[in-house]
């Protein structure tokens, strides 16, 4: 069929056409810019998931539900050699400057943005070296707010200073962190510092974060009430009605329509992963001489759509890992799918479990596997096991 007309739509962060089995999460979020709006205290929001579930997807999602209530807006890529001072600091910066033209008070605004630039500028990568880097902000930087030199103090008073400029317009600020995950741990600590003031303070500002399932273990080890700040939001498969869904919808819109062969095939092969329900969709689409499409049109698809897999959402991680990585990794296929304990791994490497820690570590900051609890681990990106099983050693 026509290749221009289809509707799916397989990318990192990319929007599917119809976003399928996610009503709950967005009613949530509803609630919580509601409640906030109407100045009742709400927790921050987390989002947590395996890759390919949908996760920046639904933070961008929630980025427009807020923009559509005139909320000032700021996200973030949290990245692990990186401070978060600057790019919080620029955020907010594009988080007020959307408030700006409609505050009654220019003053106010000059005022938040002198603490801002004096927030940025005590980026400790500054003093190495970048001392003239600025903000891009057209006023003096202010003294004696936000600019202590310790993340959490200066953190804990910026993100007053911004609620307050909300409170002003009634609205609220909402800073969007992806990957947080690897925020630094004394970065962390700093953020629920700041978080908890703000929950104790009533202030209209949230913070929305996305990571890998081991991220509400990287918060409670920064502050012990981490756990109370958050409203945690594991983001799965999509079950079988959701996943139909995801395919039926977009085709619907485009006069075309899936046998019911063709459907069970596709969950079987996707598995009900959103990235993979359009990946395998999208290469159906482009094999199908016409509606409908059928289960010789998916199985047609399927040997495609898995090489486009194992060279993009697979491979590009793969080639990422050292060698002796990549035999961490494989020791970890050959045990099976589920978290496996460290200790079979060393194992079946024939190695001392603490002779595998450097490797473990390495992947772990890639991103490539995470902690699920102690003494156990898994991938971080669904059926990569089976990826692994297909390679050679």
């Amino acid at each position: 069929m026509d290749p221009v007309r289809n509707p799916y739509a397989p990318g990192a962060g990319q929007r599917p056409p119809e976003l399928a089995g996610r009503d709950r999460e967005l009613q949530q979020f509803e609630v919580v810019l509601e409640r906030v709006a109407r100045g009742r205290p709400e927790r921050s929001m987390v989002l947590t998931g395996l890759r390919g579930v949908g996760k920046t997807v639904l933070l961008n999602t929630f980025k427009s539900m807020a923009m559509q209530r005139l909320w000032g807006t700021g996200k973030i890529e949290a990245r692990p050699d990186q401070s978060i001072r600057r790019p919080v600091a620029a955020a907010l910066h594009m988080a007020v400057r959307e408030l700006a033209p409609r505050h009654r008070a220019p003053e106010r605004i000059e005022e938040f943005l002198g603490v801002l630039k004096a927030f940025a500028m005590r980026d400790p990568s500054a003093a190495k070296g970048t001392s003239h880097w600025s903000p891009g902000i057209d006023v003096p930087a202010s003294r004696g707010r936000a600019d202590s030199g310790d993340l959490e103090i200066d953190l804990t008073e910026l993100f007053v200073d911004a609620a307050s400029v909300a409170t002003d317009l009634g609205v609220g600020i909402a800073l969007f962190i992806d990957e947080m995950q690897d925020v630094q741990p004394p970065d962390v600590s700093a953020l629920c510092a700041a978080c908890h003031e703000l929950s104790q303070s009533g202030g209209p500002l949230i913070v929305v974060g996305a990571g890998l399932p081991h991220l509400p273990s990287v918060l409670s080890a920064s502050k012990s009430y981490s756990e109370r700040l958050f409203r945690y939001a594991r983001i799965d498969r999509l079950d079988r009605a959701a996943a139909d869904l995801a395919l039926i919808a977009p085709a619907e819109r485009e006069g075309v329509e899936f046998t019911q062969e063709a459907l069970d095939a596709l969950y079987e092969a996707a598995d009900g992963y959103p990235y993979f329900v359009q990946a395998y969709g999208k290469v159906a689409w482009d094999l199908a001489l016409r509606s409908p499409i059928t289960v010789d049109d998916v199985k047609l698809a399927a040997p495609e759509a898995e090489e486009e897999l194992a060279v993009g959402f697979f491979g590009s991680r793969y080639e990422r890992a050292t060698p002796a990585e990549r035999d961490y990794m494989h020791a970890m296929a050959s045990i099976g799918d589920d978290p496996v304990a460290t200790a079979e791994v060393a194992e079946v490497l024939g190695r001392k479990p603490s002779s595998l820690s450097p490797a473990r570590d390495s992947l772990i900051k890639k991103g490539l596997i995470y902690s699920a609890e102690r003494g156990l681990i898994a991938f971080t990106v669904p059926h990569f096991g089976k990826f692994l099983r297909a390679q050679p050693v």
